[in-house]
């Protein structure tokens, strides 16, 4: 099977203005439908704090900004400098939305039955691991989707090498998770790879009795581009021969942070995008929009 990526020219979502909460980087897109409308819960740089902002949309293309959502709470676990980098679902309870917070970073939840009104969880549900574990120094980045009965959470897990893999832990109630013990399920490249230097913000889907996985990949210059990963259970993965990397001049050190919604052989995906090489903000992040779409050979 054979994919074909087709990126629109320009960004559907940019920017803030000079002194707003998003005026640095715009980025982390995570797109759900809700009713007649498609909701983005992104994430908002303003040079010193990570905010999650909701933009509302008819199309999936033009795009309202809503405002402010989530920002670091003082004086809890997640004190901090960020409260973004999320993954939203919609299920019978309202919106479920994983962000990462914390030092070290770790995965919370906030419900909400609008999109604009969100209780936290409480306390972080994904921790750090043991000491000497894949994931000791930070849990991030993290993608759940619903298979089933069961929530399965794709994230990226740290150790003290500061090596950055891919892991997946699943739950019943989508609040208390458990990790496998298969841990990590995917491994960095080889010494001269796009992912040599480090993996995260997967996003899964289901089609054709396989989860699909596109997620981003850091090279030793810090360029970011997208992979594509396939398995039979979730748990065993192949990589695929298929590297995206940003076509137009606003995304083309960075691609990264891949959300999707798949309608059989056709996955519309919105993506992160920046001109500046760099791990982390200040890249002038953009939110784009494609098609990845399936070819039979």
């Amino acid at each position: 099977m054979k994919w074909r990526w087709q990126a629109r020219a320009q960004p559907v979502l940019s920017r803030g203005s000079a002194g707003e909460w998003d005026a640095v980087d715009v980025l982390n897109p995570s797109v759900i439908r809700r009713g007649e409308a498609y909701y983005n819960f992104f994430s908002g740089y303003d040079g010193k704090t990570w905010h999650t902002g909701l933009a509302v949309s008819a199309d999936g293309v033009s795009w309202r900004k809503e405002g402010k959502i989530l920002s670091p709470e003082t004086g809890a676990w997640e004190s901090g400098a960020i409260a973004a980098n999320g993954s939203a679902l919609s299920d019978s309870s309202g919106i479920l939305y994983y962000y990462q917070a914390g030092d070290p970073l770790q995965i919370g939840l906030a419900r909400s039955g609008n999109g604009h009104t969100w209780r936290r969880n409480g306390a972080p549900v994904l921790t750090v691991g043991p000491y000497g574990s894949w994931d000791e120094r930070g849990v991030a980045d993290p993608y759940v989707i619903r298979a089933g009965p069961r929530y399965y959470m794709f994230y990226l897990g740290m150790d003290r090498a500061e090596r950055q893999r891919l892991g997946v832990a699943e739950s019943q109630d989508g609040a208390t998770w458990y990790k496998l013990r298969a841990n990590p399920i995917l491994e960095l490249g080889e010494y001269g790879a796009f992912d040599a230097k480090g993996l995260g913000e997967p996003a899964v889907w289901v089609a054709r009795g396989y989860y699909w996985m596109l997620y981003t990949g850091r090279d030793r210059g810090e360029v970011r581009r997208l992979g594509l990963a396939r398995s039979r259970d979730g748990v065993q993965w192949e990589k695929l021969p298929v590297v995206i990397a940003g076509e137009q001049a606003w995304d083309s050190k960075v691609i990264c942070d891949p959300s999707v919604i798949a309608n059989g052989d056709r996955v519309t995906v919105w993506f992160g995008g920046g001109d500046v090489a760099r791990p982390d903000q200040n890249i002038d992040g953009q939110i784009g929009l494609a098609m990845l779409t399936a070819e039979r050979n």
